[in-house]
C-alpha cells in the first residue's frame, strides 16, 4: 500500500463524486476537501449542467471548503481529485492555499500538475502545493474510459 488507508479513503470519496457527473452526463470528475481528517468541501463535475464552464469538481469542492470554514485560506487542507487538475482549477488550488494535492488520473491534454505544466510545484507563486498522483488511478481512468465509450456509441448510432 503506496498511501495511508485515510487517503484511499480520500480518493475514494471523489470517485464517488466522479460518479454522479457520470451519471449527470458530465465528465466524471470528482473532488473532496479534507480538514483534520474530515471532508469538508465535495464537488463534480457540473459544466454542462449549470452551463458555466468554470463548473469544475475541484471549483465546486474549494467552494464548499470555503463555505464551511468561512475562510477562503485553505492551507490546512488537501484535496483529492479524480482528475489531474487543469490550469484554471490549479491556479484556483494555489490561490487558496491548499497544502497537498492527490490525484488519480494524469491529464495528458490539460494537466498542469505534472502531465503538461507543473504549476503546484513550480515556486514561482508565493504558495506552493505538494503533489501526489497515482492513487486509485486505474479507478479514475476506468470511469473515464466508460463515459467517452458511452459517447463513442451514442454518436456512432446517431451516424
Amino acid at each position: 500500500m503506496l498511501y495511508s488507508e485515510d487517503k484511499y479513503r480520500f480518493m475514494y470519496a471523489a470517485l464517488q463524486e466522479a460518479e454522479k457527473a457520470f451519471k449527470d452526463d458530465e465528465i466524471p470528475v470528482g473532488a473532496v476537501v479534507v480538514h483534520k481528517n474530515q471532508i469538508i468541501g465535495r464537488g463534480y463535475n457540473q459544466i454542462e449542467k449549470l452551463k458555466d464552464a468554470t463548473a469544475h469538481a475541484e471549483m465546486i469542492a474549494i467552494t464548499a471548503a470555503a463555505n464551511h470554514l468561512r475562510d477562503w485560506r485553505l492551507n490546512e487542507c488537501d484535496i483529492f481529485v479524480t482528475l489531474e487538475p487543469c490550469i484554471m482549477c490549479t491556479g484556483a488550488l494555489l490561490a487558496s492555499r491548499i497544502r497537498e494535492l492527490y490525484f488519480g488520473a494524469s491529464d495528458l491534454k490539460f494537466g498542469a500538475c505534472g502531465s503538461i505544466y507543473n504549476l503546484a510545484e513550480e515556486n514561482k507563486t508565493n504558495h506552493e502545493i505538494k503533489v501526489f498522483s497515482g492513487l486509485l488511478t486505474k479507478e479514475s481512468e476506468d470511469l473515464l474510459k466508460s463515459f467517452f465509450n458511452k459517447k463513442r456509441n451514442t454518436i456512432n448510432k446517431i451516424d
